[in-house]
């Protein structure tokens, strides 16, 4: 697996990923202007195909966010998504934030274990967060100590 800063003629990719991995997606436009404006934007390629992503930001003074996580459903359970949030969070703290913030669905238990197993803490739970009614849980990771995480 190579993880590599997009580009974009990955974009009909991402938006496949996007559809298999979402019930309710950003949409093309919303991407776009996320990667126009600068955001942290990373694919995982296997044998030069594109099988997930990761979209980040600062988002303020102190705080990295991950706005997106995804990976091709065919793809799932052999360290992508893993492969691609340590990259992210690796490049976050070298811009000497404080911590990382996400939301996920809570009734996506995998994701949130997945992000537990990461070392992100759930914060609170926001009800009706997403288009569907189910609440979210905003989970952070903490950098203890920026020299050795």
């Amino acid at each position: 697996m190579i993880i590599r800063q997009f580009t974009e003629r990955d974009f009909k990719r991402i938006y496949e990923i996007e559809a298999m991995s979402f019930e309710n997606t950003y949409g093309n436009d919303i991407i776009l202007k996320l990667y126009k404006i600068g955001s942290g934007f990373l694919v995982a390629e296997i044998n030069d195909y594109v099988v997930g992503y990761i979209i980040f930001w600062i988002k303020q003074e102190g705080e990295g966010h991950i706005i997106s996580l995804a990976v091709d459903k065919n793809y799932r359970g052999i360290g992508i998504g893993w492969g691609l949030l340590a990259k992210a969070v690796k490049v976050l703290k070298e811009c000497d934030l404080d911590y990382v913030s996400l939301e996920v669905d809570s009734e996506n238990e995998g994701a949130v274990r997945f992000y537990k197993k990461f070392g992100f803490k759930v914060d609170r739970k926001v009800p009706n967060y997403y288009e569907n009614g189910n609440p979210a849980l905003i989970m952070f990771y903490r950098f203890k100590d920026k020299t050795n995480n």
